[in-house]
């Protein structure tokens, strides 16, 4: 294995996973994250089996499954008519067919967990990376943050999202690409919802357009729902997800939906509102001794809800490939990790943005069954 230090940029889902993987296997790891402490950031996450599966491995799934809930089932149904067109049982009958159920919970629950499997001496907070280079003639990189402080590293992982800065200093500037789509995000007590249907299901009701839809599932064992919605809209493209939105407009832009639908968004009292950005499948992740993991290389639509599922299994996958290496073989570790990773993520990255998956039904095997602990790495 890598018996160097190992340095994370970044201390979100991917990247605190890909530390608890890269510690479990035996290597030294230090997370840089520019935040000066942790938050309880976001309203949900939606976790599918395989993502539930390699968090299982990590040693966290048990603190998940105490507050998260287990959808029953995964439906779609028509905006106008509400007529279903695919149902696809989860919780206990995912469990037996994949390995682990789908969870779904508040975002900040993910985080505490993991945050908690990864011991604060290996975290260093308020590093916010603003430079980067290789050293050693490519073998390793040095990290200078905006608090002066400088670090060498012997292997540098790029898990600082969309606007990855390892990812510039690896292909230089680029700029994500706006869809044209916004999102609205809004958390409801299930009891204002009394008499909707299949509350406690993952539901996607599917709009007259691929940009037009509302995704419903419970958080905190189904005391609450999360409702998400999308519309076309050039106008809008601020991309923080902490930003206030008018639960008025986004009532307006459904209001031909099914009775089932509107009665969603009538009981939001208060939405939040995000442009949505992607990148197009890159050809490289990586070069020497640095490479990218999750949104820094695959950022994607959430319409197949595997934004977090991809990065966590980034992780797994690339802690296996370096526990394999040794220090003369890391580039080489880290290529057979993209191989491993590529398609994958390129074939979910597309799908996500042409929006059709499981429209109408369909084998989720492929998403599903994939058990990143012991896929082979070539």
């Amino acid at each position: 294995m890598v018996s160097g230090k190992i340095g994370i940029n970044g201390a979100g889902i991917g990247g605190l996973a890909a530390a608890i993987a890269l510690r479990k296997l035996g290597m030294d790891v230090v997370v840089y994250e520019q935040a000066a402490r942790f938050a309880r950031v976001g309203a949900d996450i939606n976790l599918t089996p395989n993502a539930v599966r390699a968090l299982d491995g990590l040693g966290v799934g048990a603190a998940l499954r105490e507050t998260a809930a287990r959808p029953t089932h995964r439906i779609s149904r028509t905006w106008d008519t509400g007529a279903e067109t695919s149902r696809l049982a989860m919780s206990n009958e995912a469990e037996q067919r994949y390995g682990a159920p789908q969870l779904t919970m508040h975002r900040g629950d993910l985080m505490a967990a993991l945050e908690a499997a990864v011991p604060g001496a290996c975290v260093r907070l308020a590093h916010k990376a603003t430079h980067i280079a290789p050293k050693n003639g490519g073998r390793g990189a040095t990290l200078r943050f905006a608090n002066g402080n400088t670090e060498d590293v012997d292997v540098l992982i790029g898990a600082d999202g969309i606007h990855s800065i390892v990812r510039t200093a690896l292909l230089g500037e680029e700029h994500p690409i706006f869809t044209g789509v916004v999102a609205y995000r809004a958390v409801v007590p299930a009891e204002k919802l009394a008499g909707v249907p299949n509350l406690g299901a993952f539901t996607k009701w599917w709009g007259p357009e691929p940009t037009s839809q509302i995704v419903t599932f419970p958080l905190n064992r189904g005391r609450e729902i999360f409702v998400f919605a999308t519309v076309a809209q050039d106008s809008w493209r601020n991309e923080s997800w902490t930003t206030p939105g008018r639960v008025e407009d986004l009532r307006a832009a459904y209001a031909g939906f099914h009775p089932d639908a509107r009665a969603l968004l009538d009981a939001c009292d208060d939405v939040l509102i995000s442009a949505l950005y992607v990148r197009d499948p890159l050809p490289s992740w990586s070069a020497g001794h640095i490479a990218l993991m999750g949104d820094a290389c695959h950022p994607m639509m959430p319409f197949m809800a595997q934004g977090a599922g991809m990065a966590i299994e980034d992780g797994v996958v690339l802690a296996r490939c370096l526990a394999e290496a040794c220090d003369d073989t890391i580039p080489e570790a880290l290529a057979r990790y993209q191989a491993a990773r590529h398609d994958r993520t390129s074939r979910i990255q597309i799908g996500s943005r042409g929006n059709e998956w499981l429209k109408a039904g369909g084998n989720a095997d492929w998403v599903y069954d994939y058990n990143a602990w012991n896929v082979a790495l070539g």
